[in-house]
């Protein structure tokens, strides 16, 4: 596309939809009006998301990609984490480093996301959250691509928006129970209703205690939460929900980094064991805790406006203490590894909030639902941090004896205090979807204005104006096809070595796809293809120098299917991720990104028989993931002589399967992921290390519902 048109985008923007206004008051004609499910009649098939727009806008009317997975759709996956829940949805690659007790990670479009919860930022700096628990939601929502016009800081890859349980009129509630591999007991519950008769005030609470290890030896993965919820509708036009929640998470790292030898390249002594633990038992850890309170206010002020205000304080902290080789490589035992201590003790504190007014109105038969909003949030985040090169001693990874130097080991004492970071951000953005006759146009702009003040840097401030447009049109059998544009923005604390502040990371994105909600059914179908620039990345230019001077190409194709009968629904997608690095760093000139497969396909089956058996069910899910690239390509010398080898995952295929049976007021199923007991790995990156994917993991569930 030509580059004129980045600078001319947002006068393209007002002018196209002045026009478009005109063109329509001076037109009449018959609007053809499509039926608005929210979701499907099992529950398994979201047809609205608020995400792509900050509005409960139809998934196909909406001119860009997102995918929505429900409640119900996350029960049947027997989704243990968020990172499990996403594991089907097109352009996702969900744990590309392996299984991670520390959070849930993904790679969007080549890209990693920012996750949100109820419209809102979550996570703020590195190890020092506290990982979401599926069961407190009733919605995760995918956007594909960047969406900082709406929320401000987001990769170009996009955000992960979990949405929260909120409470509702008619009294009901669960009690489930859980016991699987690796010793995993469960038990949760959730209960919501009103607490008077006008329905006026609702409730709802919803908690959970596990005890379980991994298949990490000596990690565990315990947890509690409690999520208690109210509502008050204080007027006819007043709606004011409050969501509380305390969890605290008691387990360790999972993730062992271990070398390329022993994991992809074979080594003297064979394989290393998936369960291998590299750190101490009885001193590793990485203990979480979080408090939040999360205020949503609507308010109608007349028939076409309306207030919206979502604010939320969190208060985390960790407790982190692990061991590690770095670099990830054997001794000249081919057996043992030289492990270094690294501890931190970290907190993160943030308010975040977002008012925005929203008018849905008509010029003539031109339909507007406009959207003007200002979001802020003030973050402080502290971590104190040690690390010691070999202070953990060596370790036979073949045939390890821990608690040798146990005694000499630091201790959280010996953690140096460090001032910590405080950061504001201020955005101010307007958006409006157009509609009319069969035309929708969606608009954005957005000028964000960011702070930071560290001890080292001083006061930085970055700032930026982002935008998006799309055009969709909607063809009155259901299909619509769209073109899009879109900015991201992710501002880039401190600066390198020398002095010189990081730019903000930028990125922008051109997307052509097509949506397609068949009259008369329940399905859903989407397919894209886009091109994105991410600008701005840090690289290292030595050892004792980081400049910005990455810039990748990324381009892919995703299809995906949501299809629901009375007796059978399939989740199908497929993704081809293309990418390339262009930097002057040797050994990565050209590359591919690293853990971001170029081909995914996934498909989740439910049978679930009406004519006889009533209450019978059963899933089967394939999953292929295809080769990762270690991100980085072959170095020759002149003369020749290969000086640096690249490394190629290989690809691989996985099998989940479901079997239960619903009856009177009780469900019962059964959940196996990795059907085969699979030894994968995820991915292997160019500074040595690799990572192993889930193992066969087995839970049975008993819930009670009432």
């Amino acid at each position: 596309m030509d580059q004129s048109f980045k600078l001319r985008y947002p006068a393209l923007f007002i002018a196209l939809s002045v026009s478009l206004s005109g063109h329509a008051l001076a037109e009449q004609g018959d609007e053809a009006e499509m039926e608005v499910i929210t979701i499907s009649g099992k529950g398994l098939i979201s047809y609205v998301s608020a995400s792509a727009s900050k509005t409960d806008m139809p998934i196909i009317e909406t001119p860009s990609s997102i995918s929505v997975l429900t409640e119900k759709r996350i029960t049947d996956l027997g989704a243990e984490n968020v990172q499990d829940a996403i594991g089907y949805v097109a352009g996702v690659y969900n744990g590309p480093y392996g299984v991670d007790t520390r959070g849930d990670w993904a790679q969007i479009r080549g890209v990693s996301p920012l996750q949100y919860q109820d419209g809102l930022q979550m996570m703020f700096g590195n190890y020092n959250n506290v990982r979401t628990n599926p069961y407190m939601l009733q919605q995760i929502e995918i956007l594909k691509g960047p969406s900082s016009v709406l929320y401000g800081q987001g990769s170009t890859g996009g955000i992960i928006n979990m949405v929260t349980k909120r409470p509702e009129a008619e009294q009901q509630g669960e009690i489930w129970a859980q016991v699987g591999n690796y010793d995993r007991k469960q038990l949760a519950g959730d209960v919501t209703g009103s607490l008077n008769d006008d329905e006026s005030v609702q409730y709802r609470l919803t908690g959970l205690y596990r005890d379980s290890e991994t298949q990490t030896d000596y990690v565990d993965n315990n947890s509690y939460f409690i999520a208690p919820a109210i509502t008050w509708y204080a007027t006819d036009t007043t709606k004011l929900t409050l969501l509380a929640n305390l969890q605290k998470n008691e387990s360790g790292s999972s993730t062992q980094f271990f070398p390329h030898e022993g994991t992809i390249l074979p080594a003297p002594n064979g394989q290393i064991s998936s369960s291998r633990f590299v750190s101490e038992p009885g001193w590793d850890q990485y203990d979480t805790e979080q408090k939040s309170v999360t205020l949503l206010l609507e308010q109608e002020l007349n028939d076409y406006l309306s207030l919206h205000w979502t604010s939320r304080y969190v208060d985390s902290k960790a407790t982190y203490r692990t061991m590690f080789a770095w670099p990830p490589k054997f001794q000249d035992d081919g057996r043992s590894i030289l492990r270094n201590v690294s501890m931190s003790d970290s907190s993160a504190q943030a308010l975040t909030s977002d008012l925005r007014l929203q008018a849905e109105f008509d010029t003539g038969s031109v339909e507007h639902n406009l959207t003007f909003g200002i979001d802020y949030q003030d973050v402080d985040t502290d971590t104190d941090r040690l690390y010691i090169p070999g202070a953990g001693g060596l370790l036979d990874l073949y045939d390890p004896k821990y608690g040798l130097n146990l005694a000499s080991l630091p201790t959280g004492a010996d953690i140096p205090d460090t001032p910590g970071e405080s950061n504001n951000q201020l955005g101010i953005y307007l958006q409006d979807s157009i509609k009319f006759g069969n035309f929708i146009v969606s608009g954005a702009l957005r000028h964000d204005r960011v702070e930071s003040r560290t001890t080292k840097d001083g006061k930085q401030d970055q700032s930026a104006t982002t935008g998006r447009l799309g055009l969709m049109y909607s063809f009155d059998s259901g299909i619509a096809p769209y073109v899009s544009y879109a900015q991201s923005f992710q501002p880039i604390y401190g600066s390198n070595q020398v002095g010189t502040p990081f730019k903000p990371q930028e990125g922008e994105q051109y997307e052509l796809g097509i949506k397609y909600q068949p009259s008369g059914s329940e399905h859903l179908f989407t397919a894209a293809i886009f091109d994105i620039t991410d600008k701005n990345r840090k690289q290292s230019a030595g050892p004792d120098l980081t400049l910005q001077l990455g810039e990748v190409q990324i381009q892919g194709l995703e299809l995906e299917a949501q299809l629901e009968w009375d007796e059978i629904d399939v989740y199908a997608s497929y993704a081809y991720t293309d990418s390339e690095k262009h930097t002057n760093k040797v050994g990565e000139v050209d590359a591919k990104l690293a853990a971001m497969p170029e081909h995914m396909l996934s498909t989740w089956v439910t049978y679930r028989p009406q004519s006889f058996w009533h209450g019978f069910k059963a899933g089967l899910g394939f999953r292929y993931v295809g080769e990762t690239s270690d991100g980085s390509v072959d170095v020759f010398m002149p003369d020749g002589t290969q000086l640096h080898n690249a490394l190629n995952t290989e690809a691989y295929h996985l099998f989940d399967m479901m079997l239960g049976y619903e009856f009177s007021d009780f469900d019962l199923s059964l959940n196996i992921d990795n059907l085969a007991d699979e030894t994968v790995i995820t991915s292997c990156l160019a500074r040595g290390d690799c990572f192993y994917g889930q193992r066969r993991t087995i839970t049975a569930n008993v819930r009670y519902k009432f």
